[in-house]
This record gives structure tokens, C-alpha cells and sequence, in this order.
């Protein structure tokens, strides 16, 4: 079928698949055993032997890996291969200034061009098509994950990357664009500038938007859909895994089928660590089946979502998971980009005028989001030159880029004007409506 990939995995009965991931994940088991000292001492600690997991039930015994294990292991501790093998290195934010490193072998880049290549024809992409990719190159997964799928089904990319949006509007028009790949706000912001320079949906030749990297809702999608004229699809991934590719929607825009056939997923209850039953709400949790240079078992997204399995009128039988909608931990999404509070923290640590109390506040300027730290500061430099205070926040801003990827507006403002909480500190006001 034309809107299906690789048919024979994507559409195989649920008993070969559970013999299927059964296989992968023993496989998996063994070569993380032997070959990652960080699970070695993991499962031994555990007092876990890895020939005794027999069914796919039996990894409910296996410990959770962390956000915080990777960081711990900093930057190839992970990996399950020798550098030599190494041919792709991606990283995203860790919850200090220390990124988390991802490495991939040639077999995984293969790997993953397929499962972008399976999330982009559920999306109604094909080889006649013209994909504009608005995401970051470098680093960020995201770019090139998608980029190198797009190729793989034989459309043509034009790797516009982010910003200058009249440009790429431009882009769209000259080059007849059928697909844009970027996050829902810039989408709607394209919308918006388009609107801005007296054109429509029209004046473009859009036909599909695939959109991730931040939550988004139904109410966006159909403003997404109407101003620009597309079939907008959402998808899943995130860095630690594979990049995105670990899910997508399909046309019927019901859950996002999971790769199953690459990626094994649970459900837990994220206070108990219990496993829930499918169609029961809770954090995300997901084990490699197939990554050769560095698997993860038990990976805890912190993404608040349910699994469920339905006849699909797509024709694929994997198990889909509803958009998430929130997380375990305190990682705000900023227009893709992660940013951790701590992160925000270690920074003004660096500044001797910055005192500890601050406050993050998240909103939208149009349909990007925007955001803004205010900072106590010293009661001396408050009422000081503002020649310093400037000098001051032009180093403040230039170390919140390098650590934190974006630039968010810094404002001063005098000692004793942030709320002082008895408890935990209320240290960030997201006014977003997803």
C-alpha cells in the first residue's frame, strides 16, 4: 500500500510481534550486559540476570534508566560500541550546563531513516513530493532526522532551516513547497506573516505540515490546517531514543502509532514505578530493540500519555499513544527547544550580583513563545549606573544562549519583589494554552 512503508513490519499480527520484540529485546539485554559497564553494574546491583528474562512481561524487573544516568556518564559512557564505530554524534539539553551525547553506528542511521521514512508516509508524503524543513540543523536531532527520512522516500528537500520567515515564504512560492516540516508555533507564525503580507493559503502550494517538538492540541491543528491549506499530522521523538521517528499520525489523526517493531513501551504510574494497564493515563517509558551504539533500557521520557491499541483503518496494527499532554519533571518546551529551570539556575550562579531568587514566565508573542527571566539583583547594582547593569546583561544573555540555546529576555528588578514560598520555590509561570 502506498501510504504504508515497510508493510510487512508496520502491518504484522500482534503474536509475531511480540515474538519479535521478545527476540530483540534478549538480544539487546546481552549486548548492553557485556558491553556498557553502567548497566553491568546496574543489573548486577539489581541482582538481575539477564538469560532469566523470558517474556516481554519479565522486564517489569529491569531497572528505569534516567535523564540523570546519561548526564552521570558523560559524554560516551553509554555507549555499547567503540568510538571507531561511531559515525553520527547528536546531543540535546541536559538538565545542568552538560548536554546529553547520543552516538549512532552506520547500521542506525539506516535504522532510522526508515522510521522518519514510516512517520512521513503515514503523514501522506511521497516520493512526488517538495519537503521545506524549518527545524535547526546541528545538534538538535531534529533537523537532520527528518531531513535524511524525507530523502529516503525519494521526495526532494530543501533544507531552509529556521527563521527569516518572509524568506522562506518566498521559499514556499518559488520552489512550489508540498510539505513543511517544523513545530506547530512556527507554523502558525509562517500563518501569520503569510497574513501579514496580504497573502493566503493560496499563494502557497502547501499540501502537508508534520509537526512536533512541543505540545500542541486540536484547537491549533485546525488553525494550523485552515490558514495554510494543509493535512497537519503530529510526531513524536525525542534525542535519547532515536530522534524523532519513534511515533507519528497517520492520516486518521487518532494517537500516534508506535514503532513497535524498535521500541518497547510501557506505561507507569510515575510516583510507584507500577506498571498500568493499557488505556491508563501515566509517564511514558520506553526500551531500544534494535540501537546498536547506545541502547537504553527503560528510558523514562517524563511525557504523560497512554498507550492504546485500535483496528486502525490506516492498516497498521502497532500500538498508539495520545499526544502528551504534560510531564513528570519540571522541562518547559521553548518554540523545540528544552530548557530545564536548573539550567537557568546554574547560570546566574556564575554572576556574583545575581542573588537566588528569580522567576521564569513562559507566554506567547503572536504564536511563538516567549520568555522571560526576572532576577533580584543586588540592591547596590539595582541603583547603580545602568551603564553596568547593561554590561551585566549582555554577559547574561550571551552565557543563557550558550547554555540554554535561546536567548530569553533577562529583566532586573529590586531586591524582595519575588514571592518567597514556605515550601519549594514556584519558580516558573507558563501562561501557554496548548
Amino acid at each position: 500500500m502506498k501510504n504504508i512503508w515497510q508493510y510487512e513490519e508496520e502491518t504484522m499480527s500482534l503474536d509475531d510481534l511480540k515474538q519479535f520484540q521478545l527476540e530483540r529485546l534478549q538480544s539487546t539485554l546481552n549486548r548492553v550486559s557485556e558491553n556498557v559497564d553502567f548497566y553491568k553494574r546496574k543489573f548486577k546491583d539489581a541482582g538481575i540476570d539477564v538469560a532469566k528474562i523470558k517474556s516481554l512481561e519479565d522486564i517489569k524487573h529491569l531497572p528505569f534508566t534516567t535523564k540523570q544516568d546519561l548526564r552521570d556518564n558523560y559524554p560516551y559512557g553509554m555507549f555499547a560500541v567503540p568510538l571507531k564505530d561511531i559515525v553520527r554524534i547528536h546531543s540535546s539539553s541536559g538538565t545542568t550546563g552538560k548536554p546529553t551525547v547520543v552516538g549512532y553506528t552506520k547500521r542506525d542511521l539506516e535504522t532510522w531513516k526508515n522510521l522518519v521514512a514510516r512517520i512521513m508516509v503515514a503523514g501522506g508524503v511521497s516520493a512526488n513530493d517538495i519537503v521545506h524543513i524549518a527545524f535547526s540543523y546541528g545538534l538538535f536531532t531534529g533537523g537532520f532526522g527528518l531531513h535524511y527520512g524525507a530523502e529516503h522516500i525519494g521526495a526532494s528537500v530543501i533544507p531552509v532551516s529556521s527563521g527569516n520567515t518572509k524568506r522562506q515564504i518566498m521559499i514556499m512560492q518559488d520552489y512550489r513547497s508540498s510539505v513543511l516540516v517544523c513545530t506547530p508555533s512556527y507554523a502558525l507564525h509562517i500563518a501569520e506573516t503569510l497574513e501579514n503580507e496580504g497573502l493566503s493559503r493560496n499563494d502557497i502550494f502547501l499540501k502537508y505540515a508534520l509537526l512536533g517538538s512541543e505540545p500542541w492540541g486540536e484547537k491549533i491543528r485546525s488553525e494550523i490546517e485552515n490558514k495554510l491549506g494543509v493535512s497537519a499530522t503530529d510526531n513524536y521523538g525525542l534525542s535519547e531514543i532515536i530522534g524523532p521517528g519513534v511515533s507519528g499520525e497517520c492520516q486518521c489523526k487518532n494517537g500516534l502509532h508506535i514503532n513497535e517493531d524498535h521500541f518497547y513501551a510501557e506505561v507507569i504510574n510515575p510516583d510507584t514505578c507500577e506498571v498500568l494497564p493499557e488505556g491508563e493515563k501515566g509517564e511514558l517509558v520506553l526500551t531500544t530493540l534494535t540501537k546498536e551504539a547506545m541502547p537504553l533500557i527503560r528510558y523514562r521520557t517524563r511525557d504523560i500519555t497512554r498507550l492504546f491499541r485500535d483496528k486502525c483503518p490506516c492498516g497498521r496494527t502497532f500500538i498508539k499513544m495520545e499526544k502528551p499532554s504534560g510531564r513528570t519533571d519540571d522541562m518547559l518546551i521553548i518554540n523545540g527547544v528544552n530548557v530545564f529551570p536548573s539550567q537557568v539556575e546554574e547560570v546566574f550562579k556564575e554572576f556574583d550580583q545575581a542573588t537566588p531568587h528569580y522567576i521564569i514566565i513562559v507566554k506567547k508573542k503572536g504564536h511563538l513563545d516567549m520568555m522571560e527571566i526576572q532576577l533580584e539583583i543586588s540592591e547596590n547594582l539595582f541603583f547603580d549606573e545602568m551603564k553596568k547593569q547593561r554590561t551585566l546583561l549582555e554577559k547574561m544573555h550571551e552565557r543563557m544562549f550558550s547554555v540554554l540555546g535561546i536567548k530569553p529576555k533577562i529583566k532586573f528588578v529590586e531586591p524582595k519583589t519575588i514571592e518567597r514560598f514556605e515550601g519549594k520555590a514556584k519558580r516558573v509561570i507558563d501562561e501557554r494554552q496548548f
